[in-house]
């Protein structure tokens, strides 16, 4: 996609979706929570206050612009940078998107403003509705999402129940498991009765295979996840790794992220600038990188620096 798109981003590869696209309708990390496990690092503006975070008119502009340049994807999701709920008219690019083409939309949502009747009645207008649920109760709701102080954990789930009441769409809910934290099977047997209240179609099994926000967060392998899996009803799905089926684009920009990386370590937010990418597409790289072992993860001064596994470190490349 051209740099010139400033609220949509990709298609990029996704474990559930296929060829994503991405709209963002939140600055960068605005969020209702600051989940310990977040791939995008700590939350910088957590706020539960729902209002028009960027012109509606420019998201649509910019949608209306891809599709008619013949843009095609498996999914449009209204994901990216942070809680797409808090947009106080997400509901009308769901509309919008309707209207527009018969690609499903996806609302990529972590739960948390689903007990507001408003947020409900404008989600029915999404083909599916991605939820997230990882603990069972208010004290773990505060360990793992670390969420804003206003929210209240027995009214989110509730809030859940109610809109899978009315909604006659598809709901998954995903589960992110850290080992040492929700993972015995214990904690998993409370976040699956949690679920089962809900009735969603699908369950989803997610754990850390990118670099976190907490560098304590742990990821479980393939094999306790699948153990883990039959406390669900229905039986969860494990997504702990995928392989990308990249595009000739998708190789080259891979390609091109080694060589700047050998040269140089940077951050995500500097890999996203030199190609003009959204962070959530760069990410979608850099997580296929670490995982085929072609680059690292290093620490420096509360940043994370990505380097090839094959540079050699200078102290000054950091600064």
């Amino acid at each position: 996609m051209k740099a010139k798109y400033k609220h949509i981003f990709g298609p990029v590869p996704s474990r559930r979706f296929g060829r994503s696209l991405g709209i963002d309708l939140v600055p960068f990390k605005t969020c209702s929570l600051d989940c310990i496990f977040c791939q995008l690092g700590r939350t910088t503006h957590k706020t539960v206050t729902r209002k028009p975070y960027v012109p509606i008119e420019s998201v649509l502009d910019e949608f209306t612009d891809w599709f008619n340049s013949g843009g095609d994807a498996d999914y449009i999701t209204l994901s990216g940078s942070g809680e797409p709920t808090l947009h106080s008219r997400f509901g009308d690019v769901l509309q919008f998107i309707a209207l527009k083409t018969k690609i499903p939309s996806v609302l990529l949502t972590n739960s948390t403003l689903f007990h507001l009747p408003e947020v409900r009645e404008a989600a029915v207008h999404a083909d599916v509705v991605k939820m997230s649920l990882s603990v069972w109760d208010q004290t773990y709701f505060q360990h793992v999402n670390r969420p804003h102080h206003e929210l209240d954990f027995e009214k989110i789930v509730d809030g859940m129940r109610q809109f899978r009441n009315h909604y006659k769409g598809q709901i998954w809910i995903e589960v992110f498991l850290i080992a040492g934290v929700n993972a015995i099977p214990a904690d998993v047997q409370g976040i699956a009765q949690r679920i089962q209240r809900i009735k969603p179609d699908r369950i989803h099994l997610n754990t850390a295979v990118r670099p976190p926000a907490e560098d304590f967060v742990t990821a479980l392998s393939g094999r306790e996840l699948n153990q883990l899996a039959p406390l669900f009803h229905p039986i969860a799905e494990v997504i702990p790794d995928f392989h990308t089926d990249l595009t000739e684009h998708g190789q080259f920009n891979e390609n091109a992220i080694v060589e700047m990386l050998q040269r140089r370590p940077c951050t995500a937010d500097q890999i996203g600038k030199a190609f003009g990418m959204h962070l959530n597409e760069t990410f979608k790289y850099l997580g296929e990188l670490l995982k085929n072992n072609q680059i690292q993860v290093v620490k420096k001064n509360q940043n994370k620096f990505y380097t090839s596994v094959n540079h050699v470190p200078d102290r000054a490349a950091y600064l």
